[in-house]
Order: C-alpha cells, then structure tokens, then sequence
C-alpha cells in the first residue's frame, strides 16, 4: 500500500511504502454506542483494551489506536469548500453521533480486519465499525 504524505508550505510530496501485500483497516466506534455504564464497568475494561493493544503489537498488525476527547468543546472543524479556509469550534455539521475512539491496523485481509476488530469489539463492550483506508 501507497501513502503520499504532503507538508503544508512548499507543497513537497514524500512516498512511503507499507507492508507489501497488507491493507490498513481502521476500526472505530462512535461515542454513542458505549452506553451507559458504571465506572467499576469502565475501568475493568481497560486492562482488556491494553491487551488487545499488547497483542496486536506482537503481531506485527499495530499502527495506531486511541480514544477521542469527548468534549466536544474542544474540538473545531476547518472547512474550505467555500474556496476560503473557515475554522470553527466544535463539531462540523449537525451529526447526533461522533467518533468516540479508533485503531489502524495492518493486515493481508478483510478476514483479518474482522478478527482483530471482533477482539476489539469484546474488550470495550461495545459495537466497532471496520472500513478499508486508501
């Protein structure tokens, strides 16, 4: 897979070659679908996240994982359809649901996404949503 990674300023592009033969997935989930837990809940989760992360590095499949602020009011949006740059506070748009955390893998294959986004799905407790990137 073929990332092409730009820098602002002089507009320069740089090539970088990932894993031959391996596509990135990202799995997420959006901030709604957690549900309502307790914090005894919450908390028994993350050592079950962490290992899946652990495993995931040790298989080689690791690129990135997080979970998103969820303070809307500290994130802002930067819209440039209008031909000028416009950066505004919060949220772009009106969506009832938003991305409450992600992890990029890298792996040969959709059936290897899915088992990685089913490990996944188990240690938060809540639903993932997987989608090729590129």
């Amino acid at each position: 897979m073929l990332f092409v990674e730009l820098s602002t300023g002089n507009e320069s592009a740089t090539e970088t070659t990932y894993g031959a033969d391996m596509s990135q997935y990202i799995i997420y989930f959006n901030q709604q679908w957690v549900g309502d837990h307790s914090e005894e809940w919450f908390t028994a989760r993350g050592p079950l996240a962490n290992a899946v992360v652990e495993e995931m590095k040790e298989a080689g499949v690791y690129v990135f994982a997080g979970g998103v602020d969820e303070d809307l009011a500290n994130g802002f949006s930067a819209d440039a359809t209008s031909g000028k740059v416009e950066i505004a506070d919060g949220l772009f748009g009106d969506g009832k649901e938003y991305l409450g955390g992600l992890t990029v893998i890298d792996v040969p294959d959709d059936d290897t996404a899915k088992v990685w986004a089913g490990k996944i799905a188990v240690a938060c407790g809540w639903p993932q949503q997987v989608r090729q990137v590129g």
